[in-house]
């Protein structure tokens, strides 16, 4: 059964800096989108960084760019968003994605991490 486990998450100060990881495990065939997302209470999740498999594709949100760079270890099925600069509107439960095939399946499925907690405050 394939998990995604992620870390990093916790309170920083605005303009400070956190870096998120995110772990695939289990029987892994391929992985191929990793991202992103955060989520607010009372707003819709949002999409915060995608990264292709290759890395020639990534995607952020407007209100993260120049600040938020997503990368990827593919040897290692993780993720990660290095993350500065960061501002109070930051402050949210971010969550990974994987768009993956587990060993023998005949078609990709998505999976998601449980979510972190990252509060900007001072």
């Amino acid at each position: 059964q394939v998990q995604l486990v992620e870390s990093g998450g916790g309170l920083v100060q605005p303009g400070g800096s956190l870096t998120l990881s995110c772990a695939a495990s289990g029987s892994i065939f391929s992985t191929d989108i990793m991202g992103w997302y955060r989520k607010v209470p009372g707003k819709q999740r949002e999409a915060v960084a995608t990264m292709s498999y290759d890395g020639g594709s990534t995607n952020y949100a407007d209100s993260v760019k120049g600040r938020f760079t997503i990368s990827r270890d593919n040897a290692k099925n993780t993720v990660y968003l290095q993350m500065n600069s960061l501002k109070p509107e930051d402050a949210a439960v971010y969550y990974c994605y994987m768009r993956l095939w587990p060993l023998g399946a005949f078609r990709p499925d998505d999976y998601w991490g449980q979510g972190t907690q990252v509060t900007v405050s001072s």
